[in-house]
């Protein structure tokens, strides 16, 4: 068996390309992709792709704390949420650090505002890196 990192079921996280240094995460092995809280969401074209931009607090405790963002959309898809409700999102490509390791990952949009945690780090972005013991926190941040 190859030896994997062990992560908890919350972590803290860097996406180093939208300026977001330090964001606690909830792991979810039942989502499929990663979703990331925004506000201010507003599609626009740059240099002939579409784009996005949008604004993270990323500290939930200081919410004048504002970071805006933006990214190339790499897909808009119908998305299921947790309470079966489905809606279309916007999804990005950006890499992400967790503890020594930074790869690529996708990300969809959208108001978590009434959740606990601004981003759900789901299984796509897990992947095959880590093994998850759901009673441990911060392992690997």
């Amino acid at each position: 068996m190859i030896n994997k990192k062990t992560i908890g079921r919350l972590e803290t996280i860097a996406l180093p390309d939208l300026g977001i240094e330090d964001l606690q995460v909830r792991v979810d092995t039942g989502a499929k992709t990663s979703s990331l809280h925004v506000d201010n969401i507003c599609k626009f074209k740059k240099g002939g792709k579409l784009w996005v931009k949008f604004d993270i607090h990323p500290d939930v405790h200081n919410v004048k704390t504002i970071v805006n963002c933006s990214a190339p959309i790499s897909d808009i898809r119908k998305i299921k949420s947790s309470n079966g409700t489905s809606e279309q999102r916007y999804v990005i490509t950006t890499p992400i650090t967790l503890g020594s390791d930074t790869w690529p990952i996708e990300i969809t949009l959208t108001d978590r505002s009434d959740m606990n945690y601004l981003m759900l780090f789901g299984r796509e972005a897990i992947g095959s890196r880590f093994l998850v013991d759901p009673s441990g926190v911060f392992l690997n941040s």
